[in-house]
């Protein structure tokens, strides 16, 4: 008998419990993948990887090491293009995964996320995807009226606009034919601009209505056309 399998899926949570959780997701959700659970991330082999099409990862916010965690899953990203990446992401990690991990080929969702969010997530593979309970300002903590109107640079808009759909500060630099230094100082220098408080505001910023009309954007995968050539899905936000 044939195997109906279409995929291999990869699954790590350092806890046991959402481990657990999340492989039953795959299980009974997702038959056609083949699924395989793990603690750690170098539990991994360059066989799994080469073999994976779908990695869900459970970004402990507890973790001693955050910025070597995400460093470590960037390095892979960068490595394996052709993997969708799908990062449950907690309030103490969420900066440091939309400047490490969010990429075109990636999502971040909350790591209190409802389970039938989770699956649509995957099924619907909403890549460069940000969920509306991490950028919207958890407790009020941004009140109304918080971000005001301000006149960003050319290079500033740019580079919040290629930010927006998903690339990360190397990637703009080699579209942009600028250092990387030059990038981040004009991405900060607009955080400035903004008076914002740091990365997490950015991004909050960028997929506000306010942001949204600010640089032109009609989701945070830019205008039709300059994605046109990518395969079509649902782009709704809601």
């Amino acid at each position: 008998m044939l195997s109906t399998r279409s995929g291999y899926g990869i699954v790590i949570s350092r806890l046991p419990v959402i481990q657990s959780g999340l492989c039953a997701i795959m299980r009974d959700n997702f038959p056609e993948y083949e699924s395989g659970c793990y603690q750690y991330i170098e539990e991994l082999t360059l066989m799994q990887l080469r073999r994976a099409t779908l990695v869900l990862v459970d970004l402990f916010g507890g973790s001693p090491e955050p910025h070597a965690i995400c460093e470590q899953y960037y390095s892979l990203m960068t490595q394996y293009t052709d993997i969708r990446w799908v990062f449950l992401v907690s309030p103490a990690l969420y900066p440091l995964a939309v400047e490490y991990l969010m990429r075109p080929q990636s999502s971040l969702l909350s790591d209190a996320e409802p389970v039938a969010e989770v699956i649509r997530a995957i099924r619907e593979k909403n890549d460069g995807y940000i969920s509306s309970s991490l950028v919207v300002p958890r407790s009020s903590a941004i009140e109304p009226g918080y971000f005001r109107s301000v006149s960003l640079t050319i290079s500033e808009r740019q580079v919040l606009r290629l930010l927006a759909k998903g690339w990360g500060i190397n990637q703009i630099a080699t579209m942009l034919h600028k250092s990387n230094k030059t990038v981040s100082a004009q991405k900060n220098s607009a955080i400035r601009r903004l008076s914002l408080r740091g990365n997490a505001d950015m991004y909050a910023w960028i997929n506000s209505a306010e942001g949204m009309r600010e640089l032109n954007l009609h989701t945070v995968y830019g205008e039709h056309a300059e994605w046109k050539n990518m395969p079509q899905r649902d782009i709704s936000l809601s």
